[in-house]
């Protein structure tokens, strides 16, 4: 007779998900040492909540009492052509790709929520579900329910999926069959360290957030360091220089979901276009998309740093264009990007 765990999996796969693995809440006791190390060092940098809700983050059982089980989801959003190859173009601003179209959170909630609905008419229990927005260890819980291991960038690499998939889990209080715990398989390897253009990795298994170019694009508020602006190319949105380059993405295919393909206007964007967008401009052209959450002004400064390591003269009246702009930091990256570029230019002369 199937069991409810083997019917929890199949309708997992109808609904869209790549892999369906479980463990217990209380399967990652080292996640609180180790994230008191992390945030004890500074790694975190201005993401405070890290520091602020470490009680729940570290431990999932005390995030809510009552769950007996976890299942973790995976859904691929694996590109079709290689993200890095657009790094050397040099005035286009390269986007995550999973940044490339819709907020995956609105797509991986709907998913897990139909789940959990089925689960609840087919055993009963209480369910909650959780994709990326609550205080969730979810990389730990992904290799203590067998979906993949940490790679030595920290991130969750899976046999099947690569490093190009998403996390999702619902929490419930029904007493489900745990699954195995997935084993580390990087061996050897450090393509994804040594490919980091910042040096955001102190050892293997550890990042420095502060030097993280998906951090300083997308979370750091403010200007960041000089010497790191310089290092950061033209990655106007997150980065994908460690997940591009694991060799075990060969096992990997195209992501099935189309809202995870890469929208026209994204795939190849020109700097100066985005420089021109105001407030009332960016809303429009990022609604629905997970870009729209860090605002115009510190997406225009990410936009200002490309085009001051673009070495590109004619992007020089872009950057002197906005040397005056009302918000304080991008005005600094815009004066930052014009004498660059007017250096490039008298080194070419």
């Amino acid at each position: 007779m199937i069991t409810l765990k083997q019917r929890l999996v199949q309708q997992a796969m109808s609904e869209g998900f790549d892999a369906c693995k479980l463990c217990r809440p209380w399967d990652v006791p080292q996640v609180p040492g180790r994230l008191k190390a992390f945030v004890d060092k500074g790694y975190h940098g201005q993401m405070d909540w890290l520091a602020e809700r470490q009680n729940w983050r570290g431990n999932p059982a005390a995030l809510w009492p009552e769950a007996r089980s976890v299942i973790m989801l995976a859904e691929s959003y694996t590109p079709k052509d290689d993200p890095m190859a657009m790094l050397a173009e040099r005035d286009i601003g390269t986007v995550s790709v999973y940044a490339r179209n819709k907020d995956y959170h609105d797509t991986v909630k709907k998913r897990l929520k139909r789940l959990a609905r089925w689960l609840i008419g087919e055993g009963g229990g209480e369910v909650k579900v959780f994709v990326d927005t609550a205080p969730v260890p979810e990389k730990p819980l992904g290799q203590a329910a067998g979906l993949g291991w940490q790679g030595k960038h920290t991130n969750l690499v899976s046999r099947d999926l690569g490093s190009w998939f998403f996390i999702g889990s619902v929490f419930t209080t029904l007493d489900l069959e745990p699954d195995p715990a997935e084993i580390d398989h990087c061996g050897s390897c450090r393509a994804c360290l040594d490919i980091c253009p910042t040096d955001a990795f102190p050892a293997p298994h550890q990042l420095d957030a502060r030097r993280c170019i998906s951090y300083l694009t997308i979370e750091h508020k403010g200007p960041v360091d000089e010497e790191l602006r310089a290092r950061m190319g033209n990655r106007i949105y997150g980065c994908d220089d460690c997940l591009a380059v694991c060799p075990w993405n060969k096992f990997a295919v195209e992501a099935r979901e189309v809202k995870y393909h890469a929208r026209d206007d994204l795939k190849a964007p020109k700097l100066a276009d985005l420089a021109m967008l105001d407030d009332t401009a960016f809303r429009a052209r990022f609604s629905g998309s997970p870009i729209k959450r860090i605002g115009r002004d510190r997406f225009v400064r990410n936009v200002l740093y490309a085009i001051g390591n673009s070495g590109e003269p004619s992007l020089w009246s872009v950057a002197q264009g906005l040397c005056e702009d009302p918000d304080p930091t991008v005005a600094d990256a815009a004066r930052w990007a014009a004498k660059r570029l007017e250096n490039a230019a008298n080194r070419l002369a």
